[in-house]
């Protein structure tokens, strides 16, 4: 079946771009960072699009080179994290919510399983099963993921914790 590169790649794009730069920004906890994550992720997978279009789920292809590139990113936090300390925000930029502030910093003191489960379960409404086959793992260990890093977020947060309700969402369906 012949294959329109530029309209296939246009619509996925259109149709994932929002989802993913959510999902990013769930892993990273800042738009600047979230929003190179995106555009490298959809830089390489414009790069290999015909061979991506063999690929039962490119999105969570894409979602695999974030989470690659969010980890080189973290490695290399301490750096950025320096200079972008003496930069002042962007003003156009609207400042994030108290909450989301709050949310963000006690996500960056979960372990990345926690953090990218978390992501997926909440920012990207993925259900146990489908993150346990993006990850590799087994259902019990997503659903360890889960319960841990929402304990570790109640920590984090003490008495300022917003409500993480599953919503029986932790079914593996």
């Amino acid at each position: 079946m012949p294959m329109n590169t530029n309209g296939d790649f246009d619509d996925f794009y259109r149709d994932t771009s929002r989802r993913l730069a959510r999902y990013a920004y769930g892993l990273t906890g800042d738009p600047g960072d979230a929003q190179d994550l995106v555009q490298e992720a959809y830089a390489r997978a414009w790069q290999r699009w015909r061979r991506l279009a063999d690929y039962e789920d490119r999105e969570a292809w894409l979602r695999l080179v974030v989470n690659r590139l969010s980890a080189d990113r973290w490695r290399r936090l301490g750096v950025r994290r320096a200079r972008a300390a003496a930069e002042p925000p962007p003003p156009h930029t609207p400042p994030p919510s108290e909450d989301t502030v709050l949310l963000i910093r006690a996500m960056r003191t979960l372990p990345m399983a926690h953090r990218r489960a978390l992501a997926l379960h909440y920012l990207l409404d993925r259900s146990v099963a489908e993150i346990a086959h993006e990850t590799g793992s087994s259902i019990g260990t997503v659903k360890s993921w889960l319960s841990r890093g929402r304990a570790g977020l109640a920590a984090a947060l003490g008495s300022d914790a917003p409500a993480l309700t599953t919503n029986g969402a932790d079914d593996a369906h």
